[in-house]
């Protein structure tokens, strides 16, 4: 799988010395892998917001740029539920934003 390009992600930024150049959230120290490696061992979105104090808007939107840059085709425009399909070895993580 081709590497995400996250520059194309406005929730986050990614800046020379602050946590080594990793892709973090805006205004935050927190990598964005993080969402995914705590999604991946069973947290949910709210758990991640309180233990990294992140918004649900910031967690949503690095949640739906992944799913879309998997996606072959475009989101549909009126979707009010976005699912996102996260494959990490031999674990898929599915996940239904409302």
């Amino acid at each position: 799988m081709a590497a995400l390009d996250w520059s194309q992600c406005p929730a986050v930024e990614s800046i020379p010395g602050k946590r080594s150049g990793a892709w973090v959230f805006k205004d935050t120290r927190m990598p964005v892998s993080t969402v995914f490696e705590n999604l991946e061992s069973g947290a949910s979105i709210e758990e991640i917001m309180e233990w990294f104090d992140v918004s649900r808007e910031q967690v949503v939107t690095v949640l739906e740029f992944a799913a879309r840059s998997l996606d072959p085709f475009p989101p549909p425009q009126d979707a009010t539920t976005s699912t996102v399909n996260y494959a990490c070895g031999p674990a898929t993580l599915l996940i239904e934003i409302t």
